[in-house]
């Protein structure tokens, strides 16, 4: 992913916090507190979207929870960099509480609900009694409810937690997805009933006059046209970057990947995640 620069992050910031209120306001009657978001294909960013959303959120004073759902390719605890002793098959085989696998994050308000790795016949434990009290459980104790899921057009996964929340997220790439995929997967999720409420477009080129618009000067005062211009081109990257555009909220960039220090990988089998624990540097909530 293309290095961003500081106003691209903001405009990524200020678009999913756009998102978050229209999610927030898509049903005065009914409102949405769990969601599921998925993806046609892999590689889409469907994950970035489901922590940058949790992040909005949770910045808006929410108690948020993600949950991993994509149990055969884990990616929530790289991207919120947060690795925990117990995951989802814990709680629902009653070994552990929902409280001691849930875990804190570096973000106030925004908590994660890890998977352990390779767990057999993911769709059976979707399906389950359990996993619909879990969900029951979490919707009582926090705002809102994020369920990262599988591609549709891999698993099933995603049509059978969307059938089960309140409203379904479908992330799409830019000229990356074919027309007649994504359709496949709307047709999918209608099919398993889920309420499909809209589509986050990632990886599009951000519109130039977002800069104009979204970007001020530190006592916040809007700056000149070409002021902005000139600080753009200061601190452009060398290449276009890619960028995000959620549902409904302008155009903003991919944030930057982390560079500080090596980086951690999620455990890929449970007696890693469970050694994870005696290793002092590691801890819920701590990087």
């Amino acid at each position: 992913m293309a290095r961003s620069t500081g106003i691209d992050r903001v405009q990524m910031q200020n678009a999913l916090k756009r998102l978050a209120t229209n999610i927030q306001f898509s049903s005065v009657d009914d409102p949405v507190r769990t969601l599921t978001v998925t993806s046609s294909i892999p590689n889409e960013g469907k994950t970035t979207i489901s922590c940058g959303l949790a992040e909005a959120f949770a910045s808006a004073g929410k108690r948020v929870v993600v949950v991993e759902c994509d149990m055969r390719r884990r990616s929530v605890a790289n991207q919120l960099k947060v690795y925990a002793k117990h995951g989802l098959y814990s709680v629902l085989s009653h070994q552990v509480t929902l409280d001691d696998a849930v875990v804190e994050t570096g973000v106030a308000g925004l908590y994660f609900l890890d998977a352990e790795p390779r767990l057999p016949n993911p769709v059976d434990i979707l399906q389950s009694r359990r996993f619909h009290a879990l969900m029951d459980d979490l919707s009582r104790a926090y705002d809102y409810v994020i369920f990262d899921t599988p591609p549709i057009s891999a698993f099933v996964d995603g049509a059978v937690v969307g059938h089960l929340t309140d409203a379904t997220l479908l992330v799409v790439r830019e000229n990356f997805t074919k027309r007649e995929t994504v359709q496949a997967a709307v047709e999918q999720l209608k099919t398993a009933e889920a309420n499909v409420i809209g589509t986050v477009l990632n990886y599009c080129e951000a519109e130039e006059n977002e800069y104009y618009y979204s970007y001020y000067a530190k006592d916040g005062k809007r700056m000149r046209r070409e002021d902005v211009e000139v600080a753009r081109k200061q601190t452009a990257a060398p290449a276009a970057a890619p960028s995000m555009r959620p549902v409904a909220a302008g155009t903003v960039t991919a944030p930057r990947p982390s560079a500080a220090g090596p980086r951690r990988i999620a455990p890929e089998t449970t007696a890693e995640m469970l050694g994870l624990t005696h290793d002092p540097r590691i801890r819920a909530g701590e990087e």
